[in-house]
């Protein structure tokens, strides 16, 4: 007996690492984050999935929140106060704990750091052998992209805060990912336990009036957890330049709900077709890269100049808005005839005379130019919006010594599910460029992970001046992008080694 067991100790000692691999564990909880002082239309949460395979250990937390730090309720100590006390408790590394903001607008309670080690100590504590799938849905109706491409080659976005530019000055938009990538864990009775899944888009439908919201990506998660009975975690992608759909329509009441089941029902169509298998790999990384922060003083100095320029061409009108408004209605309703029946005008020609036809093209070249105005004024409010977040930016960041903005990226894969991370707001071709270089089919990104920077756009993007807030609501130079693409690209390849 005692020469056997030598032999299987001496056997294991031999043995490949992935021959001996233990059985993959998960357990998965969530708990109520609602601040409740004011209206809710529904519920937020904080979702937790715990990871055990042999001695590591790792836990994703999906949160129903704008941000991991930076704006919004959660504050910039919450992560590492968070992970000291997961360490103390339940010795999970902070490196192995990823934290996605979904990025809705709602407003967590007060007490969210402590429900945060709630529901992780929860998902721990329930973990089971588990068996991992991983597939992909695709959902085309939600979602757009904000960015609009005009005439002189410049960029708007579509946002709440101002207006939308002329229609004839717009020539194309942006892409979009309608790529849905999940994970699907079920205990091995083949019963699930948690699906993870990550799209792209701002989960900003819900208007502040309705009441606080989890919005798209609350109602999508619940119609999951309905339907399969487990824990959904939604994952924010690569989303910084991506709206609901119709995000400025003023014809129907704003609902995440309808946009929200759309979701739902398409990534459970995918869930359905994914088998899983036992005895997955686990791998966890976590790097950390410093980028280059923008030194905006010149972009800021531009867009004085054009704001000075803008204010300047405003001219004085024959119209106001009260008799600007009758006047448009009017020459819209009839061309030919606008200003009385058109048998008067049929008179005057009989009569040899032009006095309707003069006063009409009169008011046509003051209705021009009071529309000129508007659309100036237009512009000046996004320049205006846009100015101040670079000012302040160039403020705090650049004028204040900070030359570099040190990011964290995290890396986790289960099973063929191959997940790369970065606290901000990626916008879409960003995620497409990773996507397409990592060479995997189930390789996806993360933004709002594990701390927030604001805005990420393209190297390509940040050439716009003043257009769009996603360039302007930004801390980094334009070189950021290739140097995170690249990394994010290694961390890819090292989790499938």
């Amino acid at each position: 007996m005692k020469h056997l067991r030598l032999f299987v100790v001496l056997l294991l000692a031999y043995l490949p690492a992935a021959s001996i691999a233990a059985v993959l564990h998960a357990g998965a909880a969530k708990i109520d984050i609602t601040d409740e002082t004011g209206k809710v239309n529904d519920r937020l949460y904080a979702r937790a999935l715990a990871l055990r395979n042999g001695n590591i250990t790792a836990v994703l937390v999906s949160i129903d929140a704008v941000a991991i730090g930076g704006i919004g309720r959660i504050k910039n100590d919450f992560l590492p106060r968070v992970r000291a006390k997961l360490k103390n408790e339940l010795g999970i590394a902070p490196e192995n704990t990823l934290f996605n903001a979904s990025h809705c607008h709602g407003l967590v309670h007060s007490e969210i750091e402590a429900r945060t080690i709630e529901v992780v100590r929860r998902a721990v504590r329930s973990m089971v052998p588990v068996k991992v799938g991983v597939g992909v849905g695709r959902e085309t109706r939600i979602m757009e992209n904000r960015r609009l491409i005009l005439k002189d080659g410049s960029t708007v976005d579509v946002r709440r805060a101002y207006s939308l530019p002329s229609d004839k000055d717009v020539v194309s938009v942006g892409p979009v990912d309608p790529e849905i990538g999940i994970l699907r864990l079920d205990r091995l009775d083949g019963q699930p336990l948690a699906v993870v899944y990550n799209f792209a888009c701002h989960p900003i439908q819900n208007t502040p009036e309705v009441g606080n919201s989890a919005d798209i990506t609350g109602f999508s998660s619940k119609i999951i957890e309905e339907n399969l009975n487990c824990v959904a975690l939604f994952v924010q992608g690569a989303g910084g330049d991506i709206n609901p759909i119709s995000y400025k329509d003023v014809n129907h009441l704003h609902s995440a709900e309808p946009l929200g089941l759309m979701l739902g029902l398409s990534t459970l169509r995918a869930v359905r077709g994914i088998r899983t298998r036992p005895n997955q790999p686990l791998k966890v990384l976590n790097e950390k890269l410093k980028l280059p922060r923008a030194d905006h003083s010149k972009r800021i100095a531009s867009m004085e100049v054009e704001q000075i320029r803008l204010a300047d061409s405003l001219k004085g009108t024959f119209l106001n808005l009260e008799t600007f408004l009758p006047l448009a209605v009017k020459y819209q309703l009839s061309i030919n005839s606008p200003s009385l029946n058109s048998y008067r005008y049929l008179h005057e020609l009989q009569m040899k005379r032009s006095d309707l036809v003069r006063l009409d093209e009169a008011n046509r070249r003051h209705l021009k130019a009071y529309m000129r105005n508007i659309h100036t004024m237009e512009k000046i409010t996004r320049l205006n919006t846009n100015l101040r977040l670079l000012k302040n930016h160039q403020k705090t960041g650049f004028d204040s010594g900070n030359k570099t903005i040190e990011v964290e990226l995290a890396g986790l894969r289960v099973g063929d599910f191959v997940l790369t991370t970065f606290p901000g707001e990626l916008t879409v071709p960003v995620g497409l460029n990773i996507k397409k270089a990592a060479k995997h089919p189930h390789a996806f990104i993360a933004g709002y992970t594990n701390g927030y920077i604001y805005y990420a756009p393209t190297a390509e993007q940040l050439k716009n001046v003043g257009g769009a807030q996603e360039d302007s609501d930004c801390l980094l130079d334009p070189a950021w992008q290739n140097k995170y693409e690249i990394k994010a690209g290694e961390i890819i390849r090292k989790l499938m080694r």
